[in-house]
């Protein structure tokens, strides 16, 4: 891997990682584009600038972070399920890796947002903060999370579906979603990457920096640009990025790790 590599990885992690459409399948996606083999130092590297993203989004709700224990919690409790799932069942979500069921399951989310876009209504959508945001619905919302340990499906997708239908505005429930992968993201890069450490050496400081770097800056401005835009638009053209994205993965037979 190249320090060019590691800029177009950054990119791409930085732009798709919070965005409803699975960073990781663009990630693989890209990685073959650029010729590059997977290996145990890749995973690492992408695992690593992973992460950088997690500071852009506690950088930028920062002050709701330190004024408030409650949403922490809130934020543990949406995370159980897909921490208690993912201990118990890994083997089983790792058998479910296979390129055609992660293309349909990206196309099948695609549907997902235009199928709940199609019957929003804003009006009917009580939750219009953060604080507002109920332990019950977060709880809702970490069930929704679980179903993204399913290759091929966006984790921010699941739980921004999952939000809209229990009641909660757009922009609360991206916020919700962003948030959440603190924890969530958290402990599954620190997990996978307490395991690929031994892949890891000096030599590969500066690809990681690059990467790192980049993926802070690009997932800084793609979240403060996706809450701009989102809450005056809708999900719909990220419904049909998913199933147009997915239909190509599908035809070129892009294997999805």
């Amino acid at each position: 891997m190249t320090i060019f590599d590691s800029i177009i990885l950054g990119i791409v992690e930085g732009v798709t990682e919070f965005l409803p459409v699975s960073s990781t399948a663009h990630l693989y996606f890209t990685g073959q584009l650029l010729g590059l083999r997977q290996s145990t130092f890749l995973t690492a590297y992408e695992i690593i600038i992973q992460i950088a993203p997690i500071f852009s989004v506690m950088l930028i709700y920062k002050e709701r972070l330190m004024q408030s224990r409650i949403l922490w919690t809130k934020l543990i409790v949406a995370f159980i399920p897909t921490g208690i799932t993912g201990l118990l069942f890994h083997k089983q979500i790792e058998a479910l890796f296979a390129a055609n069921s992660a293309v349909a399951f990206m196309i099948a989310t695609g549907v997902a947002f235009l199928v709940i876009e199609y019957f929003y209504t804003e009006k009917e959508h009580h939750v219009g903060d953060l604080d507002k945001v109920s332990f019950k619905q977060a709880l809702y919302i970490g069930l929704f999370q679980v179903l993204s340990l399913i290759p091929g499906i966006s984790r921010s997708g699941t739980t921004i579906l999952g939000a809209l239908l229990i009641g909660l505005k757009r922009d609360v429930a991206i916020g919700f979603s962003f948030l959440l992968a603190i924890p969530t993201m958290g402990a599954a890069s620190g997990y996978v990457l307490l395991k690929e450490m031994d892949s890891l050496s000096f030599e590969h400081s500066g690809i990681l920096a690059v990467g790192f770097v980049v993926s802070f800056i690009v997932g800084w401005i793609a979240v403060k640009t996706f809450l701009a835009i989102i809450s005056r638009y809708s999900f719909k053209p990220f419904g049909l990025y998913l199933i147009v994205s997915g239909i190509l993965f599908g035809f070129f037979g892009v294997e999805l790790p």
